[in-house]
């Protein structure tokens, strides 16, 4: 079986990709190698964090390498949190209070948002795929929900009444920005089954 060396710590992240691998590949963290040189994720776009990514620690690693950058991006406030997502607080309910503060006064015809999800796969000798997962939806007044992480118990899902963290994890994956772009990158991620690392 192929390695696939999975550049997060987050262990929500890598729950969901072992969840959706269903052990076609063997999915290690950076939490199971010994340390390597940490990477800045100081790139303007998605794009552009998951690549530097994906490229530093898969030549750092010498294994096939996936990393993502995902992130809520609120129609109201052009954008953002967008690529600061996961630094707009502290903890995940800090970034919550902080992000309702924000949209305290915005009604909820106004409240548009999707997650956006960029994967780059990169291999050692320097080769590079990236696919995009979009998931859109509106920002609630509180939060609902004790599933998922991050910003999903105010996210609810378009075309449905319920919270990303409302939805089983199932469920999530099938309309997830990271669900959606994992299915696009699987066909790659199985090309590498067997192949070796190099």
């Amino acid at each position: 079986m192929g390695k696939l060396l999975f550049a997060t710590t987050n262990p929500g992240k890598l729950r969901e990709l072992r969840e959706l691998m269903g052990g076609d590949l063997e999915v290690v963290s950076l939490a199971d190698l010994p340390p390597l040189p940490e990477v800045d994720e100081d790139q303007p776009t998605f794009e552009g964090n998951a690549e530097k990514k994906a490229r530093a620690y898969a030549a750092a690693s010498e294994l096939p390498t996936l990393a993502d950058d995902s992130g809520l991006c609120v129609e109201a406030l052009g954008g953002r949190p967008g690529v600061q997502s996961a630094r707009y607080g502290d903890s995940d309910a800090d970034r919550i209070r902080r992000l309702l503060k924000a949209l305290e006064d915005v009604p909820v015809e106004g409240r548009r948002a999707e997650f956006r999800c960029v994967l780059c796969l990169a291999k050692p000798i320097g080769e590079a795929v990236l696919e995009l997962g979009r998931c859109e939806g509106r920002i609630l007044f509180a939060p609902r929900g004790a599933n998922g992480f991050g910003y999903d118990p105010v996210f609810e899902v378009a075309g449905g009444s319920r919270t990303m963290a409302e939805l089983s994890s199932v469920e999530k994956s099938a309309v997830s920005h990271r669900g959606i772009a994992f299915r696009k990158m699987r066909p790659h991620l199985l090309a590498l089954g067997g192949a070796g690392h190099r």
